[in-house]
């Protein structure tokens, strides 16, 4: 499985195989049909806050990867994260598509160190974990 990133704005390819949106909003003046997507993951993008946020700190990439994966910690995000896992899965290549100019840092990089297992996945930090942490320090203490 090789997973690979494109702009949406650029031309649509055989070797894309399946395309995928991860993009909130839809990109301006590109039709459904130019885009040839497979699949839009909205739910997967940044919130429009750190989406905004980024934008005006592009020099911040460290930060808004973190805050980032906070986000996709949450329980709409980690959805969508399954489903994109579970399209790697099946299929030979994934393309992810992005609106971004900034080619070498955005969303759709994270999503693709995640699924190459270059970075670890978020993972679940709720009550019911904040919870359980605390049991197991107050079981070491005893």
């Amino acid at each position: 499985m090789t997973v690979g990133l494109k702009r949406v704005y650029a031309a649509p390819s055989p070797k894309d195989g399946t395309r995928v949106l991860v993009d909130r909003l839809w990109p301006r003046g590109l039709t459904k049909e130019a885009a040839a997507l497979d699949a839009w993951l909205k739910d997967l993008a940044p919130s429009d806050e750190l989406r905004k946020w980024f934008h005006a700190r592009p020099q911040q990439w460290i930060k808004f990867r973190e805050k980032y994966l906070q986000e996709l910690r949450g329980e709409t995000a980690h959805q969508a994260l399954e489903q994109l896992y579970d399209m790697r899965n099946k299929r030979r290549h994934l393309t992810l598509l992005f609106a971004s100019k900034n080619e070498e840092h955005n969303n759709a990089l994270v999503l693709k160190q995640l699924l190459e297992g270059d970075r670890k996945p978020p993972t679940g930090t709720g009550p019911v974990r904040a919870a359980a942490g605390k049991r197991a320090r107050a079981a070491r203490r005893r």
